[in-house]
């Protein structure tokens, strides 16, 4: 069997200071008598799971994570440690919203353990940033990001989003700048998706605003993947860019076959077993997680065994993420499958078209072929 590599750990944290208009994820508003008791489930739980595992990041994600204070986040790293083998140089990523931190409050995450910071800043531009409800300016973006590197963070991550209600291309570069002119480490660059019912539809409807043309969205990607690779950032999966050596160590789990355990409501976890990979989902509701943990019931509420011809597809559609591509011959010897015999004949219009690449035994998209991305990546759905 492949090595899996170490394993990461994510803890999820649901609250937000307000809620985005765009946002899918499992989230609700700030509540401190919840939250209290929330931390207090989620160090339980982590005590109760860890069984000395070695690992290697730790991941809060959210929600907004910066809404608890430095020193919870500090006695939640303080559980992984404990109840986890986690070394000193292990990568420790606080995700956070320009407008919950200062200088001082920085400080105190790195105090309590953090060292990588990731920003959801999603524009550099105002009038982008009030249309998608988010409460932060774009000068408010920059001022937290120059308090993190005054509070000692040598490791920032920023989001930002492309392809926005009545965003033109130059509209785009000019965040895409303003991303290189605060110069962090990493950079996640995202389309933005729509969900059914979300609240920005309506507005969209409202307003009369529209999205740009296909042509556009790629265009604005094509052309931010070089202006980012001009300026020293490295592409190293589809919507991510970083300094050389400075890619998230935690996120590659998730595009390199590997393993985590996710912590809190809703978190996902996909562990090695002895009867091999197993899948599992927290319940999603913050309330019900709560009373779980504190009436000592599991809070696990979905359990999928993994069959090898899923773990080949899943790792081929994350792996095809990554611009080094997968190598298919390893994780064809790891599944038991010929890979290229069981799906070469699909792929080969791809080979032929120049979007896809076959080196050796590795498989990899070319830059055009990220934008088709999808539809390549269905020959394996």
């Amino acid at each position: 069997m492949r090595d899996r590599g170490l394993l990461g750990l994510y803890i999820h944290i649901p609250f937000c200071s307000s809620i985005c208009n765009y946002c899918n994820f499992n989230r609700g508003l700030f509540d401190a008598a919840v939250k209290d008791r929330y931390v207090r489930a989620l160090t339980a739980e982590i005590v109760r799971t860890g069984a000395g595992d070695a690992a290697d990041t730790v991941f809060f994600g959210g929600g907004t994570p910066s809404l608890l204070e430095p020193d919870e986040i500090g006695g939640l790293i303080a559980s992984c440690r404990g109840a986890f083998d986690l070394p000193p140089d292990a990568e420790i990523t606080l995700e956070t919203n320009p407008e919950t931190v200062t200088r001082e409050r920085l400080e105190r995450f790195r105090a309590a353990g953090v060292n990588r910071i990731s920003f959801g800043v999603q524009s550099f531009r105002d009038e982008e940033l009030r249309r998608l409800g988010r409460i932060h300016s774009a000068d408010r973006a920059r001022q937290a990001v120059t308090a993190a590197r005054e509070a000692g963070f040598d490791n920032i991550s920023l989001d930002l989003m492309m392809w926005l209600p009545q965003q033109s291309t130059a509209q785009w570069q000019e965040s895409v700048d303003g991303l290189i002119d605060v110069s962090p480490e990493h950079a996640s660059l995202y389309l933005l998706e729509l969900y059914p019912n979300a609240p920005l539809r309506e507005d969209m409807a409202r307003a009369g605003w529209s999205l740009a043309p296909d042509d556009d969205a790629a265009e604005m990607y094509l052309w931010s993947m070089a202006r980012l690779e001009e300026a020293g950032y490295r592409q190293y999966e589809i919507s991510n860019v970083a300094r050389p050596g400075r890619e998230s160590r935690h996120n590659l789990k998730y595009w390199t076959d590997g393993e985590w355990a996710g912590f809190g409501c809703g978190a996902h976890s996909t562990r090695v077993a002895a009867t091999g990979t197993v899948r599992s989902k927290n319940v999603s509701s913050t309330t019900e997680y709560i009373e779980r943990i504190e009436g000592q019931a599991p809070v696990t509420v979905e359990v999928h065994p993994v069959a090898a011809h899923e773990r080949l597809e899943d790792a081929l559609f994350t792996g095809l993420r990554l611009a080094v591509g997968v190598d298919v011959h390893a994780l064809g010897d790891a599944c038991g499958v010929d890979v290229w015999a069981r799906y070469g004949a699909q792929l080969q219009p791809f080979l032929d078209a120049g979007v896809l690449r076959r080196e050796g035994g590795r498989l990899r998209l070319t830059r055009a072929g990220m934008l088709v991305a999808n539809e390549i990546m269905s020959v394996f759905v």
